[in-house]
C-alpha cells in the first residue's frame, strides 16, 4: 500500500474556480498558484478580477477552444498553465473538458463555491430538493424533459437571455403558472434577484445569472411522465410511429443506462429515440431515418420533449451505420428485412449490449422465427386493443400485432453467450 499527496505536482494545469466576489474571495492556495503561473487562461471578466502580474501571459479563450487549446498547450509544454472558471469548475464548467482532454493526473481542480449552492443558500433548498439542469452553451429546451408538478429545478444560464427564453418553454409546455426566481451575480456585490410566474416573465435579467424554478403544471394541461410510455400525442408524426404500448415494451429490454448510446434504425418520429435521451441526461441516441422530411421531424419532437442532443442522422441501413460511433443498445423499427441490417448492427453492438427488432409483416416475421431458434433471446407478439363506439355500445378494436425479438449480447470466457457473433450468419 502507498500513499500519495492528495495534489502530486507538477500539473499540467489547474483550473481555479473564481466567484464573482473575484480575488478577495480566492484562498491564499489558489493566489499562489495564479501569481506564479507563467499563462492564465480565462475570459475577459475573470481576468480582469485579478491583479497585474509582471510578465505574465495572459490569454483569451481560443475559437474554437479545443483545436486552439492543444496549439497552446504545445506550446507551453513542461510549463505550468492556469485557466480561470466561475465557480465550481466541474459544474457545467472547463474543468471536465479538460479532465477529458489530458487525464485527470494532469490537471488539478481548486474550486470556489459553486453558484448552484449560493442559489440553494439563497432559495433555502436543500440539495436533496432539487435538481440541477444546464443550458450553458446548449439549447433552452433540455429544461422541458425535468419538468413535473411540484418538482424544483435550479437551471444553469448560458446568458441573459436566458429566463426569457426558459419562460416561454415552460408557458407552450403547459407549466406557464411555475414560479421564477432569476439569481443575478451571486455572491458579489451586484447580486440581484427578479420572481415571477413564467406566463408574466417580463424581467430583465443580468448576464450572469440562474434561474430557480418551482413548476407548477396549468390546470388541463397534459402531464408528459419521465418513464417510457408518453402519450402518441406527444409526437408529431405521420402515421410512422412506434406506439405507446410497444413502445414502453421495447425501451424496457433496451434498458437505457446513463451515459451509454442507442441507435434507433428506421427512426420515423424518434419516439424510441426520444424515450432513450428523456430517461437520464446523459443516455445518447442516435435516429437513423431515410426520409428528409421525417428526419426534419424527428429534430423538432427531439427539442420539443426536451432532448435537443439526439443525433439524428438522414440515411438508410446499413450503409449510413459505417461512421457512428459504437452502440450500447439497438433498437430496429422498420427495415429489418433489409439485406445485412441485423447483422450490421449486431456486428457493432458492444459487449453487454441489447438489440430489440420489431416486425409487422410476415417476412419479417419469418426471419425473427428463425434468429430465435438459433440464437434465443425472446420472442413475443403483442396485441393491443382500444375500446371505442360500436353503435351505442362498447366494443374493441384491435391494432396490428406486432413481433418482437429482443436479444443481449453476452460474454462467457471471452465468447458470446447469447446472439450472433460478429462474424455469423443470419442466413
Amino acid at each position: 500500500m502507498t500513499t500519495e499527496p492528495l495534489h502530486p505536482n507538477p500539473h499540467r494545469v489547474t483550473v481555479v474556480g473564481v466567484g464573482a466576489d473575484g480575488w478577495a474571495g480566492l484562498g491564499d492556495r489558489a493566489r499562489s498558484v495564479v501569481l506564479a503561473a507563467p499563462l492564465v487562461i480565462g475570459g475577459h471578466r475573470h481576468q480582469t478580477l485579478l491583479p497585474d502580474v509582471p510578465g505574465q501571459d495572459r490569454r483569451r479563450w481560443p475559437t474554437p477552444m479545443l483545436p486552439h487549446l492543444d496549439a497552446l498547450l504545445a506550446e507551453y509544454e513542461g510549463r505550468h498553465i492556469v485557466v480561470l472558471a466561475s465557480g465550481d469548475p466541474l459544474v457545467s464548467g472547463i474543468g471536465a473538458t479538460l479532465i477529458d482532454r489530458l487525464g485527470p493526473e494532469h490537471v488539478r481542480i481548486l474550486p470556489a463555491v459553486s453558484s448552484v449552492a449560493l442559489a440553494r443558500a439563497a432559495m433555502g433548498w436543500s440539495a436533496e430538493s432539487c435538481d440541477v439542469v444546464t443550458v450553458v452553451g446548449r439549447a433552452p429546451h433540455a429544461v422541458l424533459s425535468h419538468l413535473g408538478p411540484g418538482r424544483r429545478l435550479i437551471v444553469l444560464s448560458s446568458d441573459e437571455h436566458s429566463p426569457a427564453l426558459v419562460a416561454t418553454l415552460l408557458v407552450g409546455a403547459g407549466y406557464g403558472r411555475t414560479l421564477m426566481t432569476v439569481l443575478g451575480d451571486l455572491g458579489s456585490e451586484r447580486e440581484s434577484r427578479s420572481s415571477g410566474t413564467a406566463r408574466a416573465w417580463t424581467a430583465d435579467s443580468p448576464r450572469l445569472n440562474l434561474m430557480c424554478l418551482e413548476l407548477v403544471l396549468d390546470h388541463g394541461a397534459p402531464l408528459l411522465a419521465g418513464v417510457p410510455g408518453l402519450p402518441d400525442a406527444a409526437f408529431e408524426h405521420d402515421g410512422q410511429l412506434t406506439k405507446r404500448d410497444l413502445r414502453a415494451a421495447a425501451l424496457s429490454r433496451l434498458g437505457p443506462v446513463p451515459g451509454q448510446l442507442l441507435w434507433d434504425i428506421g427512426a420515423g418520429a424518434g419516439s424510441v429515440a426520444i424515450e432513450w435521451a428523456r430517461t437520464d441526461s446523459r443516455c445518447r441516441a442516435v435516429a437513423l431515418e431515410k426520409s428528409l422530411e421525417r428526419a426534419e421531424r424527428i429534430g423538432r419532437n427531439a427539442r420539443n420533449l426536451g432532448v435537443p442532443g439526439v443525433h439524428v442522422v438522414t440515411g438508410a441501413a446499413p450503409e449510413a451505420l459505417a461512421d457512428l460511433p459504437a452502440p450500447d443498445a439497438v433498437f430496429i423499427g422498420g427495415g429489418a428485412t433489409v439485406p445485412s441490417v441485423v447483422e450490421t448492427c449486431w456486428a457493432a453492438l458492444r459487449l453487454g449490449g441489447r438489440m430489440v427488432v420489431h416486425g409487422v409483416t410476415l417476412e419479417t416475421d419469418t426471419l425473427l422465427a428463425g434468429q430465435y431458434r438459433r440464437l434465443g433471446g425472446e420472442l413475443i407478439r403483442v396485441s393491443v386493443e382500444h375500446a371505442g363506439p360500436i353503435g351505442s355500445f362498447t366494443g374493441w378494436t384491435p391494432s396490428r400485432a406486432v413481433t418482437q425479438w429482443s436479444i443481449g449480447k453476452g460474454v462467457t470466457d471471452g465468447v458470446a453467450a447469447s446472439g450472433l457473433s460478429a462474424g455469423s450468419s443470419l442466413g
